[in-house]
């Protein structure tokens, strides 16, 4: 299975992992190609930084999310009043978090690829994404795509 991650949106994120887990369960082989918006996903927050960066960059770097929980809502985000709803009814339904499906997915090997030009072009540095993300050309993630029996564009 193939998914194309192009969201940077929470409730998106959520569904993509909660099929890829699900997927790596069921003995299926998983990758996910993170390009422009569904990076954010994939960003890690304790590695972002504003070396080497122009003034673009370092502005978009602030003004955008820092990690999985800064995602907001596609829809209902009301200023993240949508997203703190939606969280408190995941908690209380004992929901693992957007984190904990990430983390699931990592532990699981799930394959993690992020687009090389939505890289330049967002300003991030490969260091800055978690350590299992495998920055590759749209050339090199289509010829994964082909090879899968499902893809899925979130």
């Amino acid at each position: 299975m193939n998914i194309l991650m192009f969201s940077g949106d929470y409730d998106k994120a959520l569904a993509a992992l909660i099929l890829a887990n699900t997927a790596k369960e069921l003995g299926v082989n998983v990758s996910m190609f993170f390009a422009f918006w569904g990076l954010f996903l994939v960003r890690d927050p304790a590695k972002l930084s504003a070396d080497d960066k122009t003034a673009f960059e370092k502005i978009f770097g602030l003004m955008t999310p820092k990690g999985p929980e800064e995602l907001p809502l596609s829809r209902m985000n009301m200023a993240g009043l949508g997203k703190q709803m939606l969280l408190e009814m995941m908690n209380d339904d004992e929901t693992p978090t957007l984190t904990d499906f990430l983390n699931g997915a990592r532990k699981k090997g799930v394959t993690f690829f992020g687009c090389k030009l939505s890289v330049e072009v967002m300003g991030f540095k490969e260091d800055e994404l978690l350590p299992e993300v495998q920055i590759i050309t749209a050339k090199e993630y289509l010829k994964d795509a082909l090879e899968s029996d499902m893809q899925l564009f979130i």
